[in-house]
């Protein structure tokens, strides 16, 4: 079907959730730990190669290196060593088709490309989304005094969220989904913020897991007034699976229905469903199945295609969560594109869809529901 391949061909995306990649060169063990969730080590004998996501990275992004599609592991990492990581990334970022990326700055910033080097790296424009819980975190390790953290923290959320397009929480990776949705009050907050202060003077670190602080963090982030992120669903050990589910945000989603805020659900897999449900049903939800891509391979065709049962086509985004190697950035764009052209060709090809239809419902995911949700239109 020419048209609509053409038309996800030149499709410019809009990224709206990734982190920075790698600017060092990797190891074949650095790789393989950053093409899984997990953070367990492999059982001895066992590659991640052998998986969705690496037979994928043999695929499609071996040729982009000078190699034949399917190269062997060992040839593959001896290839990426030679071109050196610098441009490696050039190469994957710029092949994306990506024009705008939205970055997450709050996840593993050491090491790792921040937005200006995103930007320069790619040749695209790229804009900040800052994570809540990383900013309360500086500020209780930073000294404050408890009794003022229910007013000083809003004030050094705006501060650290100027010039930024939206907010993130973690709130399903540090408790879970089934929280009180009301606002705590000053008493609580400032008793929480006690507690941490108190554990950072005794660890030399402080992490907000506290889900009195965490529901704090979230309701400031409505009062900042920015789109809100939120991971959900699908991710390392350290969350809980089945307390991420987004319809245990019900209750917290009508509290904050008339603030005019946009919450965006973020991966969703394997309650990708319940987020298109989610997006149907409340005007201020979004969702996408961003991070499910990569990891499903080849299998992403299915992923996409039940993403697209039930919510309206503007309340779903793209997204890549690309993070660490600059593989997991090509191929959310690229599996996105092949996954999704598959599943509407086949819709045109039943005669469901109109073609013209089919092309502007690509570009509304691809780039132009990102565009209205975070304001870029003057980027």
């Amino acid at each position: 079907m020419p048209g609509l391949a053409d038309a996800v061909a030149s499709l410019q995306l809009v990224d709206h959730h990734v982190h920075g990649v790698t600017a060092h060169d990797l190891s074949r063990a650095e790789l393989e730990t950053m093409l899984t969730e997990s953070d367990r080590p492999r059982p001895a004998g066992l590659t991640q190669f052998d998986s969705q996501v690496g037979f994928a990275v043999r695929r499609w992004c071996a040729p982009l290196l000078d190699l034949p599609p399917h190269a062997d592991p060992d040839s593959y990492l001896a290839r990426r060593l030679e071109l050196g990581a610098a441009e490696v990334n050039r190469r994957l970022l710029r092949a994306s088709g990506v024009d705008t990326y939205l970055v997450e700055t709050g996840h593993r910033g050491a090491g790792f490309l921040d937005v200006s080097g995103m930007a320069e790296c790619s040749g695209s424009a790229a804009r900040e989304v800052v994570r809540i819980e990383s900013v309360l975190e500086a500020l209780l390790s930073g000294g404050a005094d408890p009794a003022a953290v229910p007013t000083e923290f809003p004030r050094v959320l705006a501060d650290a969220s100027t010039g930024a397009v939206g907010l993130k929480s973690v709130v399903a990776y540090r408790h879970g989904f089934d929280f009180d949705p009301a606002r705590p009050s000053d008493r609580d907050i400032v008793a929480a913020a006690a507690a941490a202060i108190e554990q950072f003077e005794r660890t030399g670190r402080v992490r907000v897991d506290n889900p009195v602080l965490l529901r704090f963090g979230l309701w400031c982030g409505i009062d900042r007034g920015l789109p809100l992120q939120l991971h959900t669903g699908y991710g390392d050990p350290d969350l809980d699976l089945h307390r991420c589910d987004p319809l245990l945000l019900m209750p917290w989603l009508r509290l904050v229905e008339s603030c005019g805020v946009d919450i965006l659900l973020l991966h969703c897999y394997p309650y990708h469903r319940q987020g298109g449900y989610l997006a149907q049903v409340f005007p201020h939800v979004y969702f996408d199945v961003g991070l499910a891509i990569n990891y499903t391979g080849v299998r992403s065709q299915a992923v996409i295609a039940e993403s697209l049962e039930l919510a309206p086509f503007g309340k779903i985004l793209f997204s890549s969560d690309g993070w660490g190697p600059a593989e997991l950035h090509y191929l959310g764009a690229e599996l996105w594109r092949r996954g999704t052209a598959a599943v509407i060709a086949h819709w045109v090809d039943s005669g469901d869809w109109a073609i013209d239809d089919a092309v502007r419902v690509l570009r509304m995911i691809g780039r132009d529901n990102a565009i209205r949700v975070y304001g870029l239109d003057g980027r």
